[in-house]
């Protein structure tokens, strides 16, 4: 298992990178990995492109802090995640420009929010499911999550932005990535005939590649 010091590195180092290419802005976003004995998680209030690997919030299993700084308050959605999901070994929440806009947008479809356009958003990020909108840092938050029982790995909260998770903090990054692009995409091409994927290439990844 990787060491909690390369973890919290590996969290530094994906922030920056998602912060410089204006994956986030401000102190908007949150990030959080597991490890064997609770979770790391970025600080309220803190900016992705700057942080101090030693000051990242360390919770117990229960959600207890043990050391760092105090936590993002979208820690219940991070926990929800965990929880149902145990494949989930990252968990990352951003304020896109491109997938925030899908999440406002009245016509996105709340049970697939992103369509398969092209193999990648399938085989990095899968079904897009749309969460009702709750105030952030409202524990509901979590609830909503458990509701869907871990049957997906990305969703648009709505008003809000995505939160992707991954088996680990680097997966998690890239398809909180990928999606954005993919939403990017899908503005792009918003009023113009477009094909997507048939359901018979989508099984035909899931074959190949397996699940996300």
């Amino acid at each position: 298992m990787t060491s909690e010091t390369k973890i919290r590195e590996h969290i530094v180092r994906l922030s920056k990178s998602l912060f410089d290419r204006g994956f986030s802005v401000g102190s908007a976003g949150n990030i959080s990995a597991a490890v064997e004995d609770g979770i790391l998680m970025t600080p309220t209030n803190s900016c992705l492109g700057f942080l101090d690997p030693a000051r990242i919030s360390k919770l117990g299993h229960d959600g207890r802090l043990i050391s760092g700084d105090k936590p993002s308050k979208e820690i219940f959605l991070h926990r929800a995640f965990y929880e149902t999901r145990k494949q989930a070994g990252a968990v990352v929440h951003l304020h896109s420009t491109y997938a925030t806009a899908l999440s406002c947008l009245s016509d996105t479809n709340p049970d697939d929010c992103i369509p398969p356009l092209t193999p990648y958003v399938v085989m990095r990020v899968g079904q897009v499911k749309l969460v009702p909108y709750v105030r952030p840092g409202d524990e509901k938050a979590g609830d909503l999550i458990r509701e869907l029982g871990g049957a997906y790995a990305a969703v648009l909260l709505a008003n809000h932005g995505p939160v992707v998770t991954g088996k680990d903090i680097e997966s998690a990054a890239y398809a909180a990535e990928e999606l954005e692009e993919t939403a990017k995409l899908l503005v792009m091409l918003r009023g113009l005939p477009t094909r997507m994927l048939s359901n018979a290439n989508v099984e035909e990844l899931k074959a190949v590649f397996g699940g996300y």
